[in-house]
């Protein structure tokens, strides 16, 4: 009886064993096989800015290691909304991913109902970089230190104001972020975009701008602008002389506009571990990192699962800003 009993279970294992061979051909044969076709990168912004840089230089490496072309489809609108649906709704085949930057996180909570779930309808495949985020003000204002202009802060709450790319931008979130931990009110202006928020600043029309660090370069070196702070964890090459948000005594309230692949969720696990390798390589090469850093990125290699790890960690802080500080779309 033991004996009967063992080869039956022992066919019933090898028959199982069978089975999930046969259900793992279709993956093995698609990830091996792929890609057959040209690859297609959404991006929610418009072509010729940096989250469009680095696709287009990211997705450039990707077609010379795997012989197929990587292609950038530029979807913007509704503050990167119609590009996630636009990828979520697309094929679960991996010839389709999204360049997400921290919109991606923010919008969950600035839209209600909520145009998405990040974390439901779509799969990470891998962070690419970050660029800082910094706070500077007119050269002339008069504020020489960020100490200095928490000073002013205080002895005129809600009067100092502060010009940002949009509402609910990742300037904007980035510094309501130091303003609660700094014990000051600030007034927030927002702008369509870094360039106006940069030429008012300039013109006097108001002292202090959030943007990225990139879009504050030419005017720091032309003396229109002056860096206070950089929020980044760690001082960027960009700005080597100017002190991060922790140096400046606020620990723990960094903020980088970062960047990363997702796919829609379904996509084979085979195919997402092909591209999330693919990506890595492409970090590595000369070409990516010089590009990045042309933009004042840094190319930061992750896992999978860091990064969504990073999705599930902004979302949540994000959440708890808009809700705290009312904060809504434009």
């Amino acid at each position: 009886m033991v004996n009967q009993w063992s080869a039956r279970a022992a066919l019933r294992c090898v028959a199982g064993m069978g089975t999930a061979l046969l259900c793992a051909i279709p993956l093995l044969a698609s990830a091996q096989a792929y890609p057959a076709k040209t690859v297609k990168i959404v991006v929610g912004y418009s072509a010729g800015g940096a989250v469009d840089i680095v696709a287009r230089t990211v997705g450039q490496s990707m077609a010379g290691s795997l012989g197929q072309a990587f292609i950038v489809e530029n979807k913007p609108g509704a503050g990167t909304n119609i590009a996630v649906r636009s990828v979520i709704d697309a094929a679960p085949d991996g010839y389709t991913m999204l360049l997400a930057a921290n919109a991606l996180a923010a919008n969950m909570a600035l839209y209600q109902p909520a145009p998405f779930d990040a974390e439901r309808d779509l799969v990470p495949v891998s962070l690419v970089g970050r660029v800082p985020v910094v706070i500077a003000v007119n050269a002339q204002a008069g504020y020489p230190s960020l100490a200095s202009l928490i000073t002013a802060a205080k002895a005129k709450p809600g009067e100092l104001s502060f010009a940002t790319p949009g509402n609910g931008s990742t300037p904007h979130l980035a510094v309501e972020l130091f303003a609660r931990a700094a014990g000051i009110k600030l007034m927030h202006v927002p702008y369509r975009g870094g360039a106006p928020a940069i030429t008012d600043v300039i013109g006097g029309q108001l002292p202090l701008v959030a943007v990225n660090a990139l879009e504050a370069l030419p005017h720091v070196k032309s003396g229109k602008l002056k860096v206070l702070a950089v929020m980044s964890p760690t001082r960027t090459a960009i700005f080597p002389d100017v002190p991060t948000i922790a140096e400046s005594g606020f620990p723990g309230f960094e903020a980088s506009v970062w960047y990363g692949f997702v796919a829609p969720a379904a996509t084979p696990k085979p195919i997402v571990a092909l591209l999330h390798a693919e990506v890595q390589k492409a970090l590595q090469t000369k070409e990516v990192r010089e590009r990045m850093a042309s933009v004042g990125g840094e190319v930061i290699p992750a896992s999978a699962e860091q990064f969504g790890a990073l999705i599930h960690s902004e979302r949540l802080r994000y959440e708890k800003l808009v809700r705290e500080a009312n904060i809504k779309p434009d």
